[in-house]
């Protein structure tokens, strides 16, 4: 794949591939059988971590919800960092825990902003079909490209942005403040929002091209695993921007 997909992430680099041992090539549906297994564990785990909230006494509800979002965040957000530095050749069962831990944090989460905001989880799955279907539109019109300068762009905004929910966490938790808008629900806090999202958004198009240039240009096997891996944390990172967005909208309105 010398002469195919530039990406600026190093999980999905020519080097990278390049030290898999090539029996087979990576394929369409391969792809797509491995994006849906892993969507389909994220889903079926939110779905149980919700009903565990959903079932448990009044006053637990909360205190499940909160522990699962932030163990399951917490732990996939190593175990993330952890494929990304050990690049393993056999990913399945570390990105299987990955999805199931995703899960989790997706069901608590999803559970907090329900009890606070009714009909918002539905709201924003919609959403988050209603943009997926929108990126691979513009994807496939090539109307947008993933050219090298187009990821890299992309790459580093998403590392910023990820740098500062981990510098606004540290604050929260050590000196009880926050990062100035990344959370309040004024115009300010709206329109920050509204960049993260559609940065989230674009690193859909730069998944879609690995995809397309992984299948061309005969990528292993085993970067369907990396592929599906890329789609499923974009879609994740889209379905949560868009629960914040739509929560700040509504508080904004009845303030």
């Amino acid at each position: 794949m010398s002469r195919g997909y530039q990406s600026q992430n190093p999980v999905l680099n020519n080097r990278f591939m390049a030290n898999f041992v090539v029996s087979e090539r990576m394929t369409y549906s391969g792809t797509m059988r491995k994006i849906g297994g892993l969507l389909g564990l994220t889903t079926l785990t939110a779905l149980a971590a919700m009903a565990v909230c959903w079932t448990a006494p009044a006053e637990l509800s909360m205190t499940y919800a909160s522990l699962f979002s932030l163990a399951g965040f917490g732990l996939g957000f190593v175990l993330a960092m952890i494929i990304g530095f050990v690049r393993p050749q056999n990913p399945a069962a570390l990105m299987g825990l990955y999805a199931v831990l995703e899960g989790v944090a997706l069901g608590g989460a999803s559970y907090m902003f329900e009890a606070y905001y009714e009909g918002i989880v539905f709201q924003a799955l919609f959403g988050t079909v209603g943009i997926t279907a929108t990126m691979y539109v513009l994807y496939s019109s090539r109307l947008l490209r993933p050219t090298p300068t187009f990821n890299k762009i992309v790459f580093g905004l998403m590392s910023s942005i990820v740098l500062l929910y981990l510098v606004s966490y540290v604050m929260s938790i050590g000196f009880g403040v926050s990062v100035p808008f990344l959370h309040t629900a004024g115009p300010v806090g709206i329109a920050v929002t509204v960049f993260i999202l559609v940065v989230a958004s674009l690193t859909l198009i730069s998944n879609f091209g690995f995809i397309e240039s992984g299948v061309q240009y005969g990528a292993p096997k085993q970067m369907e695993w990396y592929a599906a891996f890329g789609i499923l944390i974009s879609l994740i990172w889209i379905y949560l921007e868009t629960l914040r967005l739509l929560s700040k909208i509504q508080t904004f309105l009845r303030d």
